[in-house]
Order: C-alpha cells, then sequence, then structure tokens
C-alpha cells in the first residue's frame, strides 16, 4: 500500500442567513442554484447538499490526494456558493453556531422523524443550531462492509490500517475540540465552553445538556480497539443502543428500515466508519476556510505518517501526549481522554497547559516532513500560544450580561460572512 492511493475530503455545514444576518430558511432555492452553477462549470453538483433543517447547507469535496488539491475543490465549491448567494441576496456564515435565537424548521422525511422522536424534540433541536466539519481519511477499497463494519475479506494490511486511523482518529478527538471552538455564543448566551460540542455531543456526566447526552453510544466518542473482533463488536453494540433508544421512546422499528437505517447509519460518533469506505472525524466546529484546512492538515498529516512508517497506535496507560516509541505511536489512555482532557478541552481550552501539552505533541508528530505546514502557523502566535476564533471573538464582542444583544449578534454574523468571503477571493480572487 502506498501513500498516494489514499484519498481524503471533507463536508462543512454552513448556516444560511440574509443580507442583515438574519436566518434563512430558504436552503432549497439555494442549493438549486449552486448546482445549477456547478452544472455549469464543470463541476459535481453533488457536493452542495441539505441538512435536516432549511437554514443549514453542507458543501463537500470530491476525494482528493493531497491538502493542496483539497483546498482547490473547496475554494472552488466555496465560490461556487458566494455566487449563488449573491444573486439571491443570501451570505453564508461559516461558524460552529448561530449567536441568536434559532427555531429551526425541519424537512418532512422520515430518516428525520425517526431521529427526532427516539433523541426527543426539544433535545433534537440542538443540532439544527449546531455546525460542524467532517474530515475523511480514505482506508483501502473495500475494507469497510456496511453489513458489519470491517470486511471479512480485506486485507490483514487493510485491516492493520483501519485499526490504526480509527485509534488515532480517536486520540486527536480533543485537539479538534480545543483548536475549532468558533462561536462563542450560543441561542443569544456566551457560553465559556465549546457550544458545539456541549449541545450537539452533550456529556450527561458534566452536565451538558446535549443532542447525545444520554445516547452516548451512537454520539459520543467510542474507545480504542485493540482488533477487528473489537471494532466490529462496537458496530453492533451501538446498532442495538440505537434500537433499544427506538424502543424506550415508542418508535416503532419497522419505521427506522424503511427509512433507509442500517448498522452504520446509527452512527453520530466523533470517530466513525463510513460507508462510502473512510474513517470520518466528525469532532471539528465549523470556522472559517483558514482554520478548516489548518486541521485537515493536521490530521491528514499525522494520517499519512502512521501509514508511512507502519506505526501501530495504542493507548498506554499514564500517557497523556503522543509519544512515539519506535513503530508504536503511544497516545492517551481512553479514560483520561474522554473525560479529563475531554472537560479541559472544552472548558478552559488551549490556555490549560496540559492541553497544551498535548497539542504541541501532536504538532511534533505531524509535522515531521508533512504537506503544507505552513497552514499549521494559523494556530500559533510567536510566543507559540495557540488561538482560537472563539478567543478572537471573545475579544472583539464583549459582554458584561453575558448575553449578547441583536444589533451585536448580527454584526458578529456579517463580520464572519464578511471574513469567509475575503479568505476566499484573496485564493481565487474576484
Amino acid at each position: 500500500m502506498t501513500e498516494a492511493k489514499r484519498r481524503l475530503g471533507f463536508e462543512q455545514e454552513f448556516f444560511l442567513v440574509d443580507r442583515t444576518g438574519a436566518i434563512s430558511h430558504r436552503a432549497d432555492e439555494f442549493l438549486s442554484r449552486c448546482q445549477a452553477i456547478a452544472t455549469e462549470k464543470g463541476s459535481n453538483p453533488d457536493c452542495f447538499a441539505p441538512e435536516w433543517v432549511k437554514h443549514i447547507v453542507e458543501i463537500n469535496t470530491n476525494p482528493v490526494n493531497s491538502v493542496t488539491e483539497l483546498t482547490q475543490e473547496y475554494f472552488s465549491n466555496l465560490q461556487i456558493a458566494i455566487q449563488a448567494g449573491q444573486e439571491l441576496d443570501l451570505r453564508l456564515y461559516p461558524l460552529s453556531t448561530y449567536p441568536l435565537h434559532v427555531m429551526p424548521i425541519i424537512r418532512n422525511k422520515l430518516w428525520y422523524h425517526v431521529q427526532l422522536r427516539t433523541v426527543g424534540y426539544d433535545r433534537f433541536l440542538h443540532a439544527g443550531r449546531c455546525t460542524g466539519t467532517h474530515l475523511h481519511l480514505e482506508v483501502e477499497p473495500g475494507a469497510i462492509d456496511p453489513r458489519i463494519g470491517v470486511s471479512y475479506d480485506a486485507t490483514l494490511a487493510a485491516k492493520a490500517e483501519i485499526l490504526n486511523l480509527f485509534n488515532l482518529a480517536t486520540a486527536l478527538d480533543a485537539a479538534l475540540i480545543a483548536l475549532s471552538r468558533a462561536c462563542p455564543f450560543y441561542e443569544g448566551r456566551g457560553m465559556n465552553v465549546s457550544a458545539h460540542t456541549v449541545h450537539y455531543r452533550g456529556r450527561n456526566i458534566f452536565g451538558w445538556e446535549g443532542v447525545y447526552t444520554n445516547l452516548q453510544a451512537v454520539g459520543g466518542l467510542q474507545p480504542y480497539v485493540h482488533s477487528v473482533e473489537e471494532l466490529v463488536e462496537l458496530q453492533f453494540g451501538r446498532y442495538h443502543a440505537w434500537l433499544e433508544a427506538m424502543d424506550r421512546a415508542g418508535v416503532e422499528r419497522h419505521l427506522f428500515y424503511e427509512a433507509g437505517g442500517s448498522m452504520l447509519k446509527t452512527a453520530w460518533n466523533r470517530v466513525r466508519l463510513n460507508k462510502i469506505g473512510t474513517i470520518e472525524l466528525r469532532g471539528t466546529d465549523s470556522n472559517y476556510p483558514d482554520r478548516v484546512l489548518a486541521i485537515a492538515t493536521l490530521v491528514s498529516n499525522a494520517a499519512a505518517r502512521v501509514r508511512r512508517e507502519n506505526l501501530t497506535v495504542r493507548p498506554k496507560a499514564g500517557v497523556k501526549t503522543f509519544q512515539l516509541k519506535g513503530d508504536r505511536l503511544d497516545v492517551p489512555e481512553f479514560e483520561y481522554l474522554d473525560n479529563d482532557l475531554l472537560y479541559t478541552a472544552v472548558t478552559e481550552g488551549v490556555k490549560n497547559r496540559e492541553v497544551k501539552d498535548y497539542l504541541d505533541s501532536i504538532f511534533e508528530f505531524a509535522t515531521q516532513d508533512g504537506e503544507n505546514i505552513n497552514l499549521l502557523t494559523k494556530f500559533r502566535s510567536d510566543l507559540g500560544e495557540y488561538q482560537t476564533t472563539e478567543a478572537e471573538l471573545l475579544q472583539e464582542f464583549q459582554t458584561s450580561t453575558g448575553e449578547i444583544s441583536l444589533d451585536e449578534g448580527l454584526r458578529l454574523v456579517r463580520q464572519s460572512c464578511d471574513k469567509l468571503e475575503q479568505q476566499v477571493f484573496s485564493v481565487i480572487g474576484h
């Protein structure tokens, strides 16, 4: 297996807003125009996709061979979306939460109704108030089987690759949270935490009331695995956890199957096997293009090194950072990663010493002969301190009441739309 044969890609969700910065529910009209422009330009119209609510849209990339190609593909699609928005007086707001109140309008599809009834209406609405970016790392074609997770016919090398990338992606989870923290406001309130993680992933032991607070098996971070058998067991365990949740909510199981449900389709975990043949990392906040691409670079470089050097990625007791020992990459044990480190990444973030040491070790690992290392400077100041979009916005939009006013919230949205467009035009020109 050569590194060049593995591709990557991502999906990013955006809020759709009008010229004032107010939420718009015109996603269908907007996407139709995007697809028409894409077709005219010879691009893939399927890269512009609807979400389950009518004020969020998804812009995807085709699978590519490098971060350089990913950048070109991403900016090309953003240019199409911006053009469509200009024609319709609509804009893309790129950050992880909308700062003001949002009341989603839900699409009338059985699959969404099954999820909504199972999770609970009020709780599931959080999913319509958060946006994320999902990174995809390709594995050997055919190695992922939608029926069982890992194909029985996958080669030993393919199985090892899946295990090591799954564990690597798991170990990177807290880093993606800390680095991608974007909008500090949610429903008009300052959060002082990663609002996307708290309200989407949720976690009962921390008091985080999110979509999957009581369904961590299907929406939280799954543990590391030491064998393909363990990984397959995780897939079936999550699948049955979802079916049992449906039973408790009084949702008939046949509706799940009628809506196209399957074993892999019950996964909203931070790291999951995707039926398209990838390891999918779902923990990144939606953010400005330079931040999203920097995180994609970090993940891609780390994965490339694991593949290139045939590293075995496994947790080790007492380890709190990435530590390379010969052909083994030791990573933080899961109990620490999914508890203390998670909580600190969501609350204190990059200001915390342990989080910073953990991030430093990841950057050191991922910047050894990696691609587009210059993109990673977006995260570090000249003093070596990590910077986030959230911290920048908190400096400008300070509030003594803990709430953001309507005027200030709309200004934040418009300013963020401006910055998105400026970054796109600085790369591709007007």
